[in-house]
């Protein structure tokens, strides 16, 4: 532990742990011991000492009088959240004993490992977890419920996780915010733009719905679900067509600009206009303007990956700025992320060469329902961290009554009796960030940073790493792995060759600055790490992969018939569940609202606040409706994961498909059918 948790009074440097692009620099203030506030670091060259009201009430969440500060096993029903205190010793032992009889009668992979980026340090999202599973022989998750089409679409065209430096954008002179609500979810790429649009810059917002940063835009564009492909590709009809396109670059650093150019013929405005509900005038008018604009920024979102045709979306998108040469302007491109620049060395960190048999079975994590119901041989135990399936995997009615089986035995480790711990047989206190040693890596800017203890654990609280410790210990494992410290597996991630971006970027280093940029250069002129080292317009890879090798339009699979496509977005007071059991959070936040259509509310006799029941052959939901002209006819939206509330069950992952996307086995969180009828009707 660091000499910052053991000082009672004093301003400490800390990282933001959560699962959010920005990843900012933190200030840590402590009085007795005591964290009292938590600011942002003006030194931080990105996010310059600017946090969002989320992370400035993290003292409140940290010392909340309901976090778990003690292990807890269940006495009462699964779904009820009775338990009683236990001793950590009682808690390994039992969770231990249960896992060595299923491994000897059933066998290892039996035991299931739940986990995401609740807390996005690698060591503890990333590390003595993986070495222990992989020792175990469990099996594996696919960790595919967050941006896996996405980056699947966006490497084959790029070749990686490589986008436009955060920082270089205040150049750009056109601002494209594409399927991202950037004034709830990536708060200083829209500093970077409004201090950009005082020099002259415009701001267009492409989205499903006029939420904060629709109506923070100087032109918001609203398009049908799942059809971002299709606007994509009426833009480059129209770059071609109009002579908007740079051919040298597309000659000197791209392939397929010939097959692309004679491909998108098809697409014209008016049928574009058709599938996507944007005017085919606006379409002409958004080509012109981007192919006049220099240089012009795609801000590539989240939310449009997840449809069914996500990872094709944002492949199409990523072309664009090839056609018109931006990547070639300082502040011009894209950015879908920019992890690639920060790569760590994963089998140091993860060491796959512990699980014995390679051959193990993979659960994709968006499909948990139907593994807790119907996977065979089952699965009889599974450990829960970094999340909370209850409410975050879709098709939530089955996941939770797959975790009311009686014969799974479920360990939960949080910071809190989460929805998903209520159905636990052992609960395990978590560890804080703030309390941990980690390593934090952006896939937005091109920082690295670390996080050094600024607190003592709460109460009995343990982190992922120690709890680890303790499982490999009382399992009988002797290997060397489980005897590093936090800080000797930064190193070891540290330690990747095949990365020189971040030879230069030590512990040593890191300690001394707390953050550190990556080293790199535009990434034109040069070559990408595709298969032809350029941009692939048209794709041979994909080709091989069973995907159309240009970019194509397909249209979204319609599972009913529904007549509302449903997007459920994030929350501006909440990060999926986290926040959303604090009341000062759950006050700002207000109600769960449905966003819905003027015409459609008045063809249903809906008015603007009636309760409505939201539902679909998966489940349903009550919302409170919110009647205007934010969303298009046909679309309804609602923002964030509120748990149970007064007026009923409005947990909105009841209602989304767990089927899976066309790349990287990514989430359909948006690409669901709802009906919608006023509440007694």
């Amino acid at each position: 532990m660091s000499s910052f948790a053991h000082k009672q009074d004093g301003v400490f440097p800390a990282v933001c742990s959560l699962d959010c692009p920005d990843q900012c620099g933190l200030l840590v203030h402590k009085k007795d011991g005591k964290i009292v506030k938590v600011e942002g670091d003006p030194s931080h060259p990105v996010t310059q000492g600017h946090i969002c009201n989320k992370v400035r009430q993290l003292p409140e969440r940290i010392y909340d009088k309901d976090r778990l500060q003690y292990p807890l096993k269940r006495i009462g029903k699964k779904g009820e959240g009775v338990f009683q205190r236990i001793t950590w010793d009682e808690a390994i032992a039992t969770i231990t004993a249960k896992w060595k009889e299923r491994i000897e009668n059933q066998g290892p992979d039996r035991i299931l490992p739940y986990s995401f980026y609740g807390n996005m340090g690698q060591v503890h999202a990333e590390g003595m977890d993986r070495r222990f599973f992989n020792r175990l022989g469990a099996s594996r998750l696919d960790q595919t419920i967050c941006n896996s089409a996405g980056s699947a679409g966006y490497g084959y065209t790029m070749g990686g996780s490589f986008g436009t430096p955060p920082e270089d954008t205040i150049h750009a002179k056109l601002f494209i915010f594409w399927g991202i609500n950037a004034v709830s979810t990536n708060m200083h790429q829209v500093a970077i733009a409004e201090r950009a649009r005082k020099h002259g810059a415009k701001i267009v917002v492409i989205d499903v719905h006029k939420n904060q940063t629709g109506r923070w835009a100087d032109w918001f564009i609203p398009v049908l679900p799942g059809t971002d492909t299709a606007l994509a590709l009426g833009l480059m009809h129209v770059l071609f067509e109009q002579n908007y396109v740079n051919e040298g670059f597309l000659r000197d650093y791209t392939v397929g600009s010939e097959e692309l150019r004679h491909h998108v013929k098809q697409y014209t405005p008016e049928i574009v206009s058709k599938l996507t509900g944007v005017p085919a005038a606006n379409i002409n008018r958004l080509a012109a303007l981007y192919g006049e604009t220099l240089p012009s920024f795609i801000r590539i979102g989240n939310g449009l990956q997840h449809h069914d045709n996500g990872g094709m979306a944002v492949r199409t998108i990523a072309c664009l700025p090839a056609l018109t040469g931006q990547w070639l302007h300082q502040g011009g491109g894209a950015l879908k992320g920019n992890s690639g620049y920060l790569q760590t060395n994963s089998v140091n960190l993860q060491r796959p060469h512990l699980r014995a048999n390679k051959r193990t079975r993979t659960v994709n994590m968006n499909q948990l329902g139907d593994a807790l119901l119907s996977l065979l041989p089952p699965i009889l135990s599974l450990y829960v961290y970094n999340s909370n399936p209850a409410i975050v995997a879709p098709e939530g009615t089955k996941v939770r009554q797959g975790l009311m089986r009686e014969n799974l035995f479920t360990v939960v480790h949080d910071l809190f009796v989460t929805e998903t711990a209520k159905y636990a047989d052992i609960v395990l206190p978590a560890t804080s960030s703030f309390e941990n040693t980690d390593l934090y890596t952006s896939y937005w800017h091109q920082y690295m940073q670390l996080q050094q203890p600024v607190a003592a654990p709460y109460g009995e609280s343990k982190s992922n790493s120690d709890v680890f410790r303790l499982l490999a210990k009382a399992m009988g494992y002797d290997d060397p792995e489980f005897d590093d410290t936090d800080v000797e597996m930064i190193q070891q991630a540290l330690d990747n060759p095949s990365n020189p971006r971040i030879q230069n970027i030590t512990f040593d280093e890191l300690r001394a600055r707390n953050f550190m940029k990556a080293q790199s250069k535009p990434l034109f002129p040069g070559r990408l790490p595709t298969p032809s080292g350029k941009i692939e317009l048209y794709s041979e890879q994909m080709a091989r992969h069973g995907y159309p090798p240009l970019p194509t339009f397909k249209p979204l699979i319609q599972d009913s018939d529904a007549p509302y496509l449903f997007v459920p977005g994030p929350n501006h007071h909440f990060l999926n569940t986290t926040f959303a059991n604090n009341m000062l959070h759950q006050q700002l936040a207000k109600e769960p609202k449905l966003y819905m259509n003027g015409q459609d509310a008045e063809n249903a006799g809906i008015n603007d606040g009636d309760v409505v029941s939201v539902y679909n052959h998966r489940g349903i939901c009550t919302l409170t409706a919110a009647v205007g002209e934010d969303v298009l006819p046909g679309v309804v939206v609602s923002q964030g994961l509120f748990a149970e509330g007064a007026e009923g069950d409005n947990l909105v992952n009841t209602l989304t498909p767990d089927r899976l996307a066309d790349m990287g086995g990514g989430a359909t969180f948006f690409s669901g059918r709802v009906y919608v009828e006023k509440m007694g009707k």
